[in-house]
């Protein structure tokens, strides 16, 4: 005999498992729509480099000396390792890769595993270099409005401050944000993907 408590009971754990499945049917739903904006003709990914521990850079900063940068750690190089193969695994074998020069964006991009790797001064980060924000941004709209965005995915492995100050969207350390080029050169966030560390 089914009690007035047991029914109701049951009828929460049948509309609390019915939730559930939809919230999760739902946020499948939207990865795959973002996976599937980002190999489309207008839009590009922008990565914001994996994991390296600390905050801004060391004074004795050196372009091309990673001993003097702050660099991935090994949960950033396996966070790296887990962006490619997420990827991969949607279907991404190759992309026009482009990454800051700093050697933690580096490291990011060729760990990615999609093919060679270009450096692309306008992706360095000016965080701290304020006086560097206005040039490296027009010549990152330079560079993007010389991209057709039609065939090969193009990649974009940068700076928090970069990815911020084009698209708004503020990710974590390997976070991927997937953008859409609209119309005066004007860029807008389709959504972003997080990737977290085992």
């Amino acid at each position: 005999m089914i009690t007035k408590r047991s029914f109701r009971q049951d009828t929460f754990v049948i509309l609390f498992s019915t939730y559930l499945m939809l919230g999760l049917s739902n946020v499948s739903i939207a990865n795959h729509r973002l996976w599937a904006a980002a190999s489309s003709e207008g839009h590009f990914v922008m990565i914001r480099h994996a994991l390296a521990p600390g905050f801004g850079d060391p004074p004795e900063f050196v372009i091309g000396d990673c001993s003097t940068q702050r660099n991935l750690d090994d949960e950033g190089r396996r966070q790296a390792l887990k962006i490619g193969k997420l990827f991969k695994s949607k279907g991404f074998n190759k992309a026009k890769i482009y990454s800051s020069q700093w050697c933690r964006c580096r490291e990011t991009a060729s760990m990615l595993g999609l093919g060679e790797v270009i450096d692309l001064q306008a992706l360095n980060s000016f965080f701290e270099r304020e006086e560097n924000e206005v040039p490296q941004m027009a010549a990152l709209h330079d560079f993007l409005s010389r991209q057709t965005l039609k065939h090969e995915p193009l990649i974009l492995v940068t700076h928090y401050v970069n990815i911020g100050a084009l698209t708004g969207t503020y990710p974590d350390s390997g976070g991927i944000v997937i953008v859409k080029r609209i119309k005066n050169n004007k860029y807008e966030t389709v959504g972003e993907i997080k990737v977290e560390i085992d």
